[in-house]
């Protein structure tokens, strides 16, 4: 692709990083800002800068906030014995949009794939372990994506605190092998958390 301007090319370049946006793409999306007022633009890139200095990540369960404490965790209203854990921020946001759950969450920030290089210690598992040992959860749901990665970090979770009295369920495997928790439908999902069941079960039914 040739460029008239290194301008150009650079802002493509860089937009073309972000996941899913072929150069083509980026192309068109560049072109289109240039054509917006320069206000929109800067509106857009004063958005970025301050979510890039200014998020913080919250220090209970790691979901993004504005505060040390995220929203969903002060609130006095939530199941503060109930730990839903999940990959990442979408699946917070995808169980929250089904209005079926009201405990809180634990955000582990991937999954264990000694394929990409990312093991245990790479991810909030020791925290999720002590928050368990504390003595104030009552119950771990893992929701976790139905693919080998998924259930390996379920079952090393599992191994660490099998022994320390919590109820461990799994949600209910209404979501298709493979699937991602963002791309379920809020109905499906909702029902699958709602109709959960014991871990262990999950482990004989493979």
């Amino acid at each position: 692709m040739e460029f008239s301007s290194k301008l150009l090319e650079n802002a493509v370049y860089e937009m073309s990083q972000l996941p899913g946006v072929g150069k083509r793409t980026a192309l068109r999306l560049v072109l289109h800002l240039l054509k917006q007022p320069a206000s929109q633009t800067g509106r857009l890139t004063h958005a970025l800068n301050t979510l890039r200095e200014e998020i913080k990540f919250c220090r209970n369960c790691h979901n993004i906030s504005d505060l040390s404490l995220c929203e969903i965790c002060s609130n006095p209203k939530r199941d503060n014995g109930l730990i839903c854990v999940v990959e990442d921020i979408r699946d917070v946001m995808a169980i929250e949009n089904t209005s079926q759950y009201n405990g809180l969450y634990h955000v582990l920030g991937g999954k264990i794939s000694p394929m990409e290089g990312i093991g245990p210690q790479d991810l909030t598992i020791r925290s999720l372990v002590e928050k368990v040992k504390s003595g104030e959860v009552r119950e771990l749901i893992f929701a976790m994506s139905s693919t080998m990665e998924g259930d390996t970090t379920n079952f090393y979770i599992y191994r660490q605190i099998q022994d320390e009295g919590v109820k461990t369920s799994t949600i209910a495997r209404g979501i298709a092998v493979g699937d991602e928790l963002e791309y379920a439908d809020e109905i499906t999902l909702g029902r699958s958390i709602l109709h959960r069941i014991p871990f262990e079960t999950s482990l004989k039914a493979d």
